[in-house]
């Protein structure tokens, strides 16, 4: 007997598991997922994902229990994601499945762990965080006795690299593109001089939604956001305010968390607006037609587009750059290049697993495992990893 799992109502705009590309190495459907479903499952059953628990969005994990990680952000994208996806019509798995994998690359430390991997990797085909979510599910993650990586779905690949738009501009070579990237064998099929499909744009918008408003709960919980800072830009005040005036005499965390949801709530709508409007006025009458427009059809409004970059600025002056945030970040620079620059010359002291991929001290390809081994880390594994290595206990 076979599970109807694809039956649920789609725009003609949307993709559709039964009419998927396919994996790259094939196999037989399930009787009772269909290939997004599955995909979403391998992505939530991968230890890249177990990992995500303990790697920093912007306060270091041991910081506190209270603020988000990378795996709390990724859910509450997928969360979004569905809900904009079944409004919009679109495949709620694979808005889902895009979700949950969108982070599954980052390296410790947020983007200060990116930034020292990319400048170490200079030389040696560089490093980008979406590159390496396709390194991470293609090859790294060893699960499947048949093949490397997690065998996902064409369209789950190619929303993966090209969430956030085309790789490709006009003008643009291939040799420009990472390095990560182009080490997968089906990098060419994944038309990376398109946009993504519906599904990819909903999951990129979530994310943004995300980030913007935990950061927010997170910087005031953290003290290093004034609410009444905030409550001077355009779109916060109104709504700090309104909840206020509804209840005078509400907790100040209770405050926090009815605004955040409001204004969650407020980005969503805007968004549906908009992408309602370009879906309209564009007219695709299939997936693959979503991915040759001109511009995305899944995006914010121009009032929302101002709001977002004010408390962006926001944001970046009052807690992105905070000295606390600085002297964090600083410390987890001098820890991710300590260790890189310690098993690049002298990868004896890896992993016996790792240290038989490296070709000695030095070469592009001990970079590279390198560049892994360290990407793959939690902040707490890295922390005592560094520990372990440059601290001299008692006669070793």
């Amino acid at each position: 007997m076979t599970i109807a799992a694809t039956d649920r109502a789609r725009a003609s705009y949307a993709c559709h598991p039964s009419r998927s590309r396919g994996r790259f190495y094939p196999q037989p459907d399930s009787a009772m997922r269909n290939a997004f479903q599955r995909d979403r499952d391998r992505i939530i059953h991968s230890a890249a994902f177990r990992r995500l628990k303990e790697k920093t969005q912007v306060f270091v994990a041991h910081e506190g229990d209270q603020y988000r990680t990378r795996l709390t952000h990724s859910l509450e994208v997928a969360q979004i994601a569905r809900t904009l996806a079944r409004a919009l019509g679109a495949d709620e798995d694979l808005a889902e499945a895009l979700a949950l994998a969108h982070d599954l690359g980052h390296p410790p430390f947020g983007h200060e762990g990116e930034r020292v991997l990319a400048e170490r990797m200079k030389g040696f085909g560089g490093f980008d965080h979406n590159a390496q979510t396709l390194r991470v599910v293609t090859k790294l993650e060893v699960r499947y006795p048949e093949f490397e990586g997690l065998n996902l779905t064409w369209e789950t690949l190619e929303g993966v690299v090209k969430h956030n738009g085309p790789l490709l501009r006009p003008g643009q070579s291939p040799d420009e593109l990472a390095w990560a990237f182009t080490a997968y064998p089906g990098w060419e099929e994944l038309e990376v001089a398109t946009h993504a499909g519906l599904e990819a744009q909903i999951a990129a918008i979530s994310d943004d939604i995300a980030y913007n408003n935990h950061d927010i709960d997170d910087g005031l919980r953290a003290g290093l956001l004034e609410l009444d800072a905030l409550m001077e830009l355009p779109l916060l005040g109104d709504i700090f305010r309104g909840v206020q005036k509804k209840w005078p005499d509400i907790d100040r965390n209770v405050l926090i968390h009815e605004a955040v949801r409001e204004l969650i709530g407020e980005m969503v709508g805007d968004v549906l607006s908009e992408s309602v409007r370009r879906l309209t006025q564009s007219a695709p009458g299939s997936d693959q037609e979503v991915r040759l427009l001109e511009a995305p059809v899944v995006a914010f409004s121009e009032e929302m587009v101002g709001i977002l970059a004010a408390l962006r600025r926001h944001l970046f002056a009052h807690m992105y750059r905070h000295y606390k945030v600085n002297r964090m970040m600083s410390q987890a620079g001098r820890v991710m290049r300590d260790l890189f620059d310690l098993f690049l010359n002298d990868p004896g002291i890896l992993p016996d697993e790792v240290r038989r991929q490296t070709d000695g001290a030095g070469s592009a390809t001990t970079a590279r495992v390198v560049c892994d081994h360290i990407a793959g880390m939690t902040d707490r594994f890295a922390v005592e990893e560094h520990r372990r290595l440059f601290t001299v206990q008692g006669y070793f």
